[in-house]
């Protein structure tokens, strides 16, 4: 007889899950990996999750984290791509976690793959539907989705917060993502999973999460590999961390703002009314601290120095995110702009930027490069320096279809790479469709072995993804089909990465952050 697991026994009692699209496929959804983060465990790490009676019906997920509502603009990109319902529930209580299975029995050890979402560490939810586990589950991978904090709720510092607990005084939106992938690792082996085969993997700062999970000294031998979408890698979010002690002071700040004078009294406030007064980006920052024992340095130094889990990772961005666009409208406002950013090598960026232009828009189109390109670059370029585990990097940049012609934009792959496609509302064709399969054959090859290369669906070697090495620097493009490519030859994105790789322009933990002009948070470090 053809049994399905739809009951296993965790570690705080049993759960039941529902058969997905494809009933071979079995979904967990809002199993409890956390307590409630509420009351008293208001900014506090992540404790264990009470145990249950009974078996709990994993039919439905959980509540997204508290943020701003969903809108459901049609006129807005992101409204109009997944964020289409405006009555999903939210709710601090909101540490719950899914699971998409394929096993029959808990003794397969399927490799796995565990999901964090992005969405600036300010909104996003695990649940939403291009997050779909059913077709990485049909490859024999289980897929895991993680739900943390966000915004005030998961990043708040404050000198009364460190006193409570020295150990753990910040990032509990990174504390979450690690309690949950803690809580894989205990309890995957009952769902047919490999506690031992795990790859953490996620988009946007997302990715960036997945990168500080790599980096962060706590996480030793916790996972096995690692898969960063669009991180930005050296660049954002891991540049633009606020130190322990500053972060503390913003928190006074906030608590000022809130009418509060104790830590015990900003607990008892309603979540609506936190959340409420710190959407304030211009006054607030929110986001990965630098300095508690989760992460002591900024991520990007864990590459740098050689210190980061030495794990194979995948690494990638979309053709057409963050660009970044010399600031000037006239030659000598460029001039101004070379010599603020690029100090003593400005005229040597002036001379890449005005050989051939005849105006000063094809300047700045020639000045003008893909910052989370030049990021994934560096990154990768540190790894091959020190001889690291394996890496291999791509670049996203297939014809997307839709009126609004959005290109290949932020967060486009994310159709592709979970092979969602059917949901979503763009006229997508065969070759998209192919493209897709390719793609999601490549990511849960990676999760099986570390290598992403293998077979398609009919059979056949799908294109070879070669390793990125310092003597083989090129990237898999995912354009209508995958090709391997060589690496970018643009002169000004060479002048950009010999630069940074060899100090002469600046460090990636503060000109960046200085050019990108984000906000008073992006301080110049002394």
């Amino acid at each position: 007889m053809y049994y399905m697991l739809r009951q296993v026994k965790t570690e705080n009692g049993w759960v039941r899950g529902i058969p997905a699209a494809d009933p071979r496929i079995t979904a967990f959804k809002g199993i409890p990996f956390a307590a409630p983060p509420v009351g008293d465990l208001r900014w506090k790490a992540p404790q264990p999750a009470k145990n249950w009676d009974g078996v709990l019906e994993c039919y439905q997920f959980g509540p997204m984290a508290m943020q701003a509502p969903i809108k459901a603009d049609p006129n807005a990109l992101y409204d109009r791509e997944w964020h289409v319902d405006p009555d999903h529930p939210m709710s601090e209580d909101c540490l719950q976690l899914n699971i998409w299975t394929n096993a029959k029995t808990g003794d397969e050890k399927m490799p796995v793959m565990v999901w964090i979402f992005g969405g600036g560490l300010m909104s996003g939810y695990p649940s939403e539907m291009e997050f779909d586990g059913e077709r990485i589950a049909r490859r024999g991978v289980i897929l895991v989705t993680v739900n943390y904090r966000l915004n005030v709720f998961g990043f708040l510092c404050h000198p009364e917060i460190t006193a409570e607990n020295p150990e753990k005084p910040a990032n509990f939106g990174h504390l979450d993502q690690q309690a949950g992938i803690l809580w894989v690792k205990r309890n995957i082996a009952a769902f047919g999973g490999d506690p031992d085969n795990i790859t953490v993997f996620g988009q946007s700062a997302g990715g960036g999460s997945t990168m500080s999970q790599v980096a962060s000294p706590t996480n030793k031998g916790m996972f096995q590999k690692a898969i960063l979408h669009s991180s930005g890698g050296v660049f954002p979010p891991s540049s633009f961390g606020l130190k322990l002690a500053d972060a503390e002071q913003q928190g006074i700040r906030f608590f000022d703002a809130l009418g509060v004078k104790t830590l015990e009294e900003a607990r008892k406030l309603d979540a609506k009314k936190v959340y409420e007064v710190s959407a304030n980006r211009a006054l607030y920052y929110w986001g990965t601290i630098i300095g508690d024992n989760f992460m002591p340095d900024y991520p990007v130094n864990f590459f740098k120095n050689n210190t980061r889990n030495n794990i194979p990772i995948m690494a990638g961005n979309t053709a057409d995110e963050f660009a970044v666009i010399p600031k000037g409208d006239t030659l000598e406002e460029l001039e101004q702009y070379a010599k603020s950013t690029f100090g003593d090598k400005a005229q040597e960026y002036l001379s890449l930027i005005k050989k051939g232009s005849s105006t000063i828009e094809e300047m700045k189109a020639k000045g003008t490069y893909n910052s989370f390109e030049l990021g994934d670059v560096l990154m990768l370029d540190y790894n091959s320096a020190n001889k690291t585990s394996d890496a291999y990097y791509y670049i996203f940049d297939p014809e997307i279809p839709g009126w609004d012609n959005p290109g290949s934009f932020h967060s486009s792959d994310l159709w592709f790479a979970f092979e969602t496609l059917a949901k979503c509302w763009r006229p997508f064709t065969g070759k998209h469709y192919d493209l897709a399969r390719q793609m999601c054959n490549y990511w849960t090859n990676f999760a099986k072995t570390g290598n992403p290369n293998g077979l398609d669906a009919d059979g056949t070697p799908m294109p070879e993804w070669k390793a990125y090495t310092s003597d083989q620097r090129g990237a898999m493009r995912f354009g209508d089909t995958p090709e391997m490519i060589g690496p970018n030859e643009d002169g000004v994105f060479n002048f950009l990465r010999n630069g940074y790789m060899n100090g002469e322009i600046g460090d990636s933990l503060s000109s960046f952050a200085y050019r990108a002009n984000v906000g008073p948070w992006a301080k110049k470090e002394s």
